[in-house]
């Protein structure tokens, strides 16, 4: 068993958010992306039009909301990044951080060339570069696809240059700091969003054939409630629109002081979120019905998603409409924003975990991990083969990366661990919104199920029909092998030893969730674990001692092996996982007492 070592006292205090109001503007900055702005509208359209609105609220308030509350739980609780968040809340769950932040490795590789396209496309509109084929100029002229599907290295210089500018802007962001740098940037970049995509949808909707797109947009099919596939849809955006299941949040609720109403905040950003959704949908489809009246086609011959309704259709529009370049302008600035503050929290996903596993100072962390990441970014996205590349990665990391992550997450919480009860004390001992079984049951057996069967689906489909007609080497490799890769690479990193200067050398704030069955031979005294009350209520970070007491009963309380003594009055409680000795003594702390035990279980 590896011996622990006491805390580093050099190390600087972990930093914070100055506010909730800067939290809540950073948790909707990374999950206001560029999902919400041109993958929503198009789901929302396909499935029902306005009577999805019906599965989408349903499903926000039984997964998106339940989850995001989880993922603020785990890191308030335990303030570390999302390897040693899993670690402190047990051992054995630490190889899910792991997989979480190699998720978020994989997907700034390739975000920051898509941001790159924005910031070009946003001087293009001011010309309308593209001319009369949008298409073939960001295709033919602006990417320089290659009709080879493999990995080469012939570069853009133009998206070379940009996707190296939005790194080198990401940069110095993260160097600056958790609330001097993501705070701020947040501070001043999401209010600007929102006014600016305000603008656009007034714009938008004052155009000829507007009202027809919205109606296209909002017009009810009620017999989509009846398909299953529409219900899954809609589940499936909320989870891919609030930055759920591969470690933001647990990262950023991290850094929240410890009094900060969780749950509240939770409903603010999900809100948030959907409702910039919602308009990023009018302003769209008020766009796209212009563009169907110019080309005297109906709104669902135009209607289309992603990259294809990002640099091709919407130059289309701008082309064509009244104050085009206005919009151009707008619209890619706000691309490029949302981009960037997604970019900014998946990053720091990264640079957390490398901080707390190599104790690195946070310059020295945003360096180590920053510079590979933009190199392996551009060396391999930025070429005439980035785009069937980027396409591959995306979707498999997205679909069985992401979604098999929180499944198995929630499933260790729920069935393994039994953690949820001790997360749903610890979120109501700081907020005002409290949470009950309902919130238990819709995240340990709803929420499973969803994801189950979206995983299940996504599976089948796949190895039946193959993806995107790309040959199967390819597909195996950077599709198949990078999702198996992860999670091999996840489980090994679980397995190295934490240096002693490392943040795991420092006493948790919370004592890890024990489990009765899982931890039965840990509790020594015979005593069943369901015999000591729940530890959520007495947090050291809210002034309360953390001291297993006995339940009801009658048999006398033996202290656990990693229970703490009860700190006497007018004394501050012992820390965690600790038996209530002096670290600056070798000895114990009463005569007759056990010498400290420290083992690798020991989850600080």
């Amino acid at each position: 068993m590896t011996q622990q070592s006491p805390p580093d006292r050099a190390r600087p205090p972990r930093e914070a958010f100055s506010s909730r109001t800067v939290f809540i503007l950073a948790a909707i900055g990374s999950a206001v992306g560029l999902g919400n702005i041109w993958r929503f509208p198009y789901i929302a359209y396909e499935n029902g039009g306005g009577a999805f609105l019906i599965p989408y609220l349903v499903a926000l308030l039984t997964a998106g909301l339940p989850l995001l509350m989880l993922e603020y739980g785990v890191g308030h609780r335990f303030r570390a990044s999302a390897p040693l968040a899993f670690r402190r809340l047990h051992p054995k769950t630490e190889w899910i951080g792991w997989w979480q932040m190699g998720i978020s490795f994989v997907i700034a590789v390739y975000y920051a060339v898509i941001l790159g396209w924005a910031m070009l496309y946003t001087g293009f509109s001011v010309t309308k570069a593209w001319g009369e084929d949008p298409a073939t100029y960001f295709l033919s002229d602006v990417l320089r696809t290659s009709e080879d599907v493999t990995v080469g290295f012939d570069f853009v210089p133009s998206v070379l240059v940009a996707t190296a500018v939005a790194w080198v802007a990401l940069l110095v962001v993260l160097l600056l700091g958790v609330q001097n740098g993501i705070g701020k940037v947040n501070l001043v970049l999401i209010p600007l969003l929102v006014l600016m995509f305000l603008t656009i949808v007034v714009i938008a909707l004052t155009l000829p054939g507007a009202v027809d797109g919205l109606n296209a947009f909002f017009t009810p099919d009620w017999g989509a409630l009846g398909n299953a596939s529409v219900w899954v849809a809609a589940y499936g955006q909320i989870f891919f629109s609030l930055s759920v299941g591969f470690g933001i949040m647990i990262t950023y609720s991290s850094y929240l002081k410890p009094k900060t109403d969780l749950t509240s905040s939770g409903l603010v950003v999900g809100f948030g979120n959907s409702s910039f959704e919602l308009l990023a949908g009018i302003g769209v489809f008020a766009a796209l019905g212009f563009m169907a009246g110019v080309a005297g086609t109906g709104v669902d011959e135009v209607a289309t998603s992603g990259i294809g309704l990002a640099f091709i259709a919407f130059p289309t529009i701008i082309s064509e409409a009244p104050f085009g370049t206005l919009i151009g302008v707008l619209f890619f600035a706000t691309l490029t924003f949302a981009g960037f503050t997604s970019l900014v929290s998946i990053v720091e996903v990264v640079v957390a975990a490398a901080q707390d596993k190599l104790g690195l100072r946070r310059r020295s962390a945003v360096l180590v991990v920053v510079v590979p990441m933009a190199l392996i970014s551009l060396a391999l996205f930025t070429t005439t083969t980035g785009l069937n590349l980027l396409d591959v990665t995306d979707n498999f990391v997205n679909q069985f990366g992401i979604v098999a992550a929180a499944l198995v997450s929630i499933m260790l919480l729920t069935a393994g661990f039994s953690a949820l009860p001790t997360l749903r004390d610890h979120l109501n001992s700081v907020s005002s919104f409290k949470l009950g079984r309902t919130w238990m049951v819709v995240v340990g057996g709803l929420t499973p199920i969803v994801l189950g069967y979206i995983l299940i689906d996504t599976l089948t489909t796949t190895l039946a029909e193959g993806y995107g007609g790309m040959p199967a080497w390819f597909v195996n490799t950077f599709g198949w092998g990078m999702a198996i890769g992860l999670v091999v690479i996840a489980y090994l990193l679980s397995k190295v030893p934490w240096p002693a200067g490392s943040a795991a050398s420092d006493l948790s704030p919370s004592p890890a969730i024990l489990d009765a069955f899982t931890d039965r031979h840990r509790i020594r005294g015979g005593e069943p674990l369901a015999r000591w009350s729940d530890t959520a209520l007495r947090t050291p970070a809210l002034d309360q001692d953390f001291s297993y007491r006995p339940g009801t009963g009658t048999a006398a309380a033996v202290p656990g092996r990693h229970a703490a003594g009860t700190a006497p009055a007018g004394e501050a409680p012992a820390a965690p996982w600790s038996d209530g000795a002096d670290r600056t003594s070798p000895g114990p702390a009463s005569p007759g007492a056990p010498a400290p035990s420290r083992t690798e279980e020991d989850p600080r």
